[in-house]
Parts: structure tokens; C-alpha cells; sequence
């Protein structure tokens, strides 16, 4: 049967998923001040930061309207799959739900599944990759469904900023989080317990912190020789390439991909951020 994959702007996806056919992103908009920015293809990362840095304000996001996504599930695909932002994060989940809901009440019953990826950047990209891979091996609607929602059950996400003033200013954090990465320099390492951001470890230091992670990466990993280890990252290739290196000399993977990250996880992540998912 044919199939669609629908995902919102903070999947940071490879540029051959980008130009896959059978997938649609639906951008977020960003805010950084009075000026408002479209997370879709023509998002510019450096311009971002300039603004983000010269701005006394916090840069904010907002999810896409209902209506963004039903429009998106009017197409001729038998089967239509949705990942989006962990629903704990973002109200991007419900105006996909809510989409769902519209387009069935138009249009009559269709096979539509919405995830809540529990995760951001590349893990929702890595939820794609599978929903894709299921897809293209001839798997049912409700096998993709079953097998989808393992895979994202048993995925790990981590990601170590240089700071977490963006996610404890738009209510992602706690404020004692936020507090552990503006004392003595130290910079905590992240992970997600179903979809909610908790603190894993800590180190003095962003390299330190970094290696702190690559060991956590490799001591949760299970399986990972059948697994992609997939790494984003906001303007440092270098701690990017340090971190997938460090990994790879503990684990041996399937493959791996790094990506920078587009205009969602870059707001939040902030310059030097380096999010993984395996």
C-alpha cells in the first residue's frame, strides 16, 4: 500500500530524506523578538543565532494549526504516519491528533497514525527512518503501528548544551536543572524518561560533559550493531564528530548520520548543543 510520513520542523532529518518523496514536513514558527521565522527549508542557522545572540529576549516557538496537518493527510496515500515532538514538550502531538480528528470528520475513515516520538531532532528523524523502512517491506497499517511504537519505546535520547537557559525559559525545565549548568561551569548531561527531559550526569566542563555522554550512549546501548546512532548538532561539527568517534570506539553500529540541526532544535539546543539518539 502507499504511504505518507508526516513530521514536523524539529525532525532533522538526512538530505535524502528531505527529498524523499513520501515525506512532508510541516514547519513550526520561531520567534526571536518582533521578528517571526518559518522553520521550513529557507531557515538560515547563522542569521538564527546572530538574532538569538543580539536579542535581549528569549527565542520562543509555536506548533503548527490543526488544519496544517489535516491538509497534509488530504493526499492519495493508503496509509498516512505522523512523528512529531515529544507531547510533553510541544502542542505540536495534539494539533496532529486534532488534525486527524477534522480530516475523518470531512472526509470519512483513513488510516492515520500519530506518534508522539517521546524525543526531538533526530530521534524523531530515527522514528521516520523505521516507519519507512516497515513501509517499504510491505508491512500492514497495524503492524507498522505495533513495531513503530516498540522501536520509540526502547530508543534512547541524550544531548549535553552549553546552556539550558532556553528550555528552563519556555518551561522545559526545572529551575534547579537549569541551576547545575551555571555553577562552577558545570554543563549536566540529558537523556528522557518517556518524553519528559531528565538530568543523567554532570561534568566541569562541555568536552568533559560530552564524554560523560558517549559513555552513557554506549553503557544503555542494547543491540546497537543493529542500530543507527544518529547525532545533531548546532554550529560545532567538531564536538559532533568528537562525540559520534568516542561512541564508535566503545560500540560497534549499523551506521551512523550527523546533521546540523534546523530551526526548532537550534532555538532550544542553542550554539554547541550536540543531541543524540540511538
Amino acid at each position: 500500500m502507499s504511504y505518507k510520513i508526516v513530521v514536523d520542523s524539529c525532525c532533522d532529518l538526512t538530505e535524502e530524506l528531505k527529498s524523499d518523496s513520501h515525506f512532508q514536513i510541516i514547519p513550526l514558527t520561531l520567534q526571536v523578538g518582533e521578528t517571526y521565522i518559518t522553520d521550513d527549508e529557507h531557515f538560515d542557522q547563522a542569521r538564527f543565532l546572530e538574532l538569538v545572540r543580539t536579542s535581549p529576549e528569549c527565542p520562543r516557538t509555536a506548533c503548527p494549526s490543526p488544519e496544517a496537518f489535516r491538509d497534509a493527510y488530504d493526499c492519495d496515500a493508503d496509509m498516512i504516519f505522523v512523528v512529531t515532538l515529544s507531547q510533553h514538550l510541544s502542542g505540536t502531538y495534539n494539533s496532529a491528533v486534532l488534525g486527524r480528528t477534522m480530516y475523518i470528520e470531512e472526509q470519512g475513515e483513513k488510516q492515520i497514525a500519530v506518534f508522539s516520538s517521546d524525543s526531538a531532532s533526530v530521534g524523531e528523524a530515527k522514528i521516520a527512518m523505521k516507519i519507512r523502512e516497515l513501509a517499504e517491506a510491505g508491512k500492514s497499517f497495524d503492524q507498522i503501528v505495533k513495531e513503530v511504537s516498540d522501536f520509540r519505546d526502547h530508543m534512547n535520547t541524550y544531548f549535553v548544551l552549553e546552556t539550558l537557559d532556553y528550555l528552563k525559559k519556555n518551561g522545559r525545565l526545572t529551575g534547579l536543572q537549569a541551576l547545575f549548568a551555571t555553577v562552577l561551569n558545570i554543563k549536566p548531561v540529558m537523556g528522557a524518561d518517556k518524553g519528559v527531559i531528565i538530568k543523567l550526569d554532570q561534568a566541569r566542563g562541555i568536552d568533559k560533559a560530552l564524554a560523560k555522554m558517549a559513555q552513557w550512549v554506549a553503557k544503555e546501548a542494547k543491540n546497537a550493531e543493529e542500530k543507527i546512532l544518529a547525532i545533531s548538532h548546532t554550529n560545532c561539527p567538531e564536538r559532533a564528530r568528537m562525540v559520534k568517534d568516542l561512541i564508535c570506539s566503545m560500540i560497534k553500529v549499523k551506521d551512523v548520520y550527523v546533521v546540523d540541526t534546523a530551526g526548532v532544535s537550534t532555538t532550544y539546543a542553542g550554539d554547541g548543543g550536540v543531541i543524540i539518539a540511538l
